[in-house]
């Protein structure tokens, strides 16, 4: 390692006790003791769950667009989502169809619609962006996407050419759907989805059967969403000439298909969609080092949490990477291009503990990390 290395430090937030910006200064103050002259640059990441919008606005600059949109059950809220610099834009799904929207009494898949993300879609694309994410994940919603559909001007057809509201329990009832009133700025524009599920839109893996139950869908409302999916991937595909029964498009009570279809979406892990966002692989060039990191890292850290995006991005880039993170279970340091994975917790320390002595545990583990790298420099 040189005598005065570049660091990037590129951490999630540990959740309810450090931020990004938090574990970063903490990293770069034990740095400066232990490489005198070094230099490093932060940059906040997430995984395209909560805390998204927040660390790619902080990364991006950029200005939180509030707008007025329905909730799933159609009640007009105040939802948020980032208009970044160039043109870009993005909207997470739980900001106006989420299930934290919803008391657990209301939560009913045959009810709910994605009509407020497609609302904030559109308002996206009326302030100018042409360059649009959408983060799928926290949705209370099995409609297929038809509510994000008709807020982009989709005309959803009965069999006698009534239209329909695109619910959930609209799904066994579409037949057609009409294209010609479709908001023309989405043909403009670029469209990413963030998806880190594989689940196609039907069977037994759909969208369905797998999240249905989470939101609050009986054994005999899953069988009824299966077939009404169904209808809808035989009225997609006849409406696009393709089908969209692919890994993906279940996410979010399959959004991911409406999204393929409509929007013409490509599918990123959300993760990885957020280091393109912030331009990880430029702020790469030229370190030596960088350090990321998690509240808690375990088996799901391999399954496109920020540790195991990060790692890979920096093996691409032959950077050495290692993390600080809060805990860690067995099989985690097992991660592709991670050199070392460091806890903060100490031994079998109890939790609230643990939380309360957050910034402390990990200003010692930044110093344990830098220590060590100055002494394998010395020893180099």
């Amino acid at each position: 390692m040189p005598a005065a290395p570049r660091f990037v430090f590129a951490s999630d937030s540990l959740k309810g006790t450090l931020s990004s910006l938090d574990a970063a200064r903490l990293l770069g103050e034990a740095a400066e003791r232990h490489f005198p002259g070094c230099s490093w640059a932060s940059v906040p990441v997430a995984d395209g769950g909560e805390g998204t919008l927040d660390a790619i606005l902080a990364a991006c600059g950029g200005e939180r667009v509030l707008a007025i949109a329905e909730d799933p059950l159609g009640r007009p809220i105040e939802a948020a989502y980032a208009l970044l610099p160039d043109g870009r834009a993005v909207i997470e799904t739980a900001a106006a169809s989420g299930l934290t929207l919803l008391a657990p009494s209301e939560r009913d898949p045959l009810a709910t619609s994605t009509y407020g993300t497609g609302q904030l879609v559109r308002d996206a694309l009326k302030r100018g962006a042409r360059d649009v994410t959408v983060a799928l994940g926290g949705s209370a919603t099995n409609d297929g996407g038809m509510g994000l559909a008709r807020a982009l001007g989709a005309r959803l057809l009965d069999e006698k050419g009534g239209e329909l509201a695109g619910r959930g329990a609209d799904l066994a009832r579409v037949a057609d759907v009409d294209l010609s009133g479709l908001c023309p700025l989405a043909a403009e524009a670029r469209f990413t989805m963030m998806c880190d599920v594989d689940n196609p839109l039907v069977g037994p893996e759909g969208a369905s059967a797998v999240f249905g139950p989470q939101k609050g869908a009986s054994p005999e409302d899953v069988l009824a969403l299966d077939d009404g999916m169904r209808r809808w991937a035989s009225v997609l595909e006849r409406a696009f000439g393709e089908s969209f029964d692919v890994p993906g498009a279940g996410a979010a009570g399959g959004l991911g298909a409406a999204c393929l279809a409509f929007l013409g979406a490509r599918a990123v892990g959300g993760v990885e969609r957020v280091l393109e966002l912030v331009g990880f692989d430029e702020l790469l060039e030229g370190a030596d080092l960088c350090v990321t990191g998690e509240g808690h890292a375990d088996a799901q850290t391999l399954r496109g949490k920020v540790v195991s995006g990060v790692a890979a991005a920096c093996e691409r880039a032959s950077v050495p990477c290692v993390a600080v993170v809060g805990g860690m279970s067995a099989g985690a340091e097992r991660v592709p291009g991670l050199a070392a994975m460091l806890p903060t917790a100490i031994d079998a320390m109890p939790l609230d503990e643990a939380l309360g002595r957050a910034e402390e545990l990990y200003a010692l583990a930044a110093e344990r990390l830098f220590s060590l790298l100055s002494l394998g420099a010395r020893l180099g």
